[in-house]
């Protein structure tokens, strides 16, 4: 038992210090997005570079931590909390600056926050790790906020047709991305239903 305990990765490592700088990054990124006027693209296109690097790290630390066995609970538990922080501010910011519909924010915030209070009151029976779905549906929110960020549609002259074609690209995504949203919340209320009943049944045994 020593042996495994020890064995044990400290969360001081470098995948948990990149979770950490995405959340860091949530406000700079939101104060840029929200310093758009309409008139100055070049707001947009910062805003749209800070959610890349942010983004990115998610991918970043999530290789390390498997590659080198840095996997902790604090990982586990703070990765899916920084994606919908930033997440998050990109949609509100969005339907703030009037780029995305209140609804559709609305609808995934709910959604992304419920399952977050899940998993935190979960975790008295175990910590519920990020599915495969739920990282698709990531990673189709992230490609379809990329492109609701960029200026598409403030494109004028020749690029004014390309432009309006690529916003419409960002709009068929993030439907694909909303239904994926809705699809993986039924999935983890499943899933902690699981956790929850395993859970219990350990401590009975551990008691008896």
């Amino acid at each position: 038992m020593p042996d495994k305990v020890a064995a044990r990765p400290s969360n001081w490592n470098l995948p948990n210090a990149l979770t950490t700088l995405r959340i860091l990054l949530v406000p700079l990124f939101g104060w840029v997005l929200l310093m758009d006027d309409g008139q100055d693209t070049s707001l947009r296109i910062w805003a749209f570079v800070i959610f890349t690097v942010a983004i990115l790290t998610d991918k970043i630390d999530g290789e390390i931590a498997r590659k080198r066995n840095l996997v902790t609970d604090f990982g586990k538990l703070m990765d899916p909390i920084a994606d919908k922080a930033l997440t998050g501010m990109a949609f509100v910011g969005l339907s703030i600056i009037g780029e995305l519909w209140w609804w559709v924010t609305l609808l995934v915030l709910g959604r992304e926050w419920g399952i977050t209070v899940l998993r935190l009151w979960i975790i008295r029976y175990g910590v519920m790790p990020a599915s495969r779905g739920g990282k698709i549906k990531t990673a189709l929110q992230a490609v379809a906020l990329c492109g609701m960020l960029l200026p598409f549609r403030e494109l004028t002259g020749q690029w004014e047709q390309i432009g309006t074609a690529l916003w419409w690209v960002s709009v068929a995504i993030m439907v694909a991305a909303v239904v994926s949203t809705v699809a993986t919340g039924f999935d983890y209320v499943r899933e902690a239903a699981k956790v929850r009943r395993e859970g219990q049944a350990a401590a009975t045994t551990s008691s008896s």
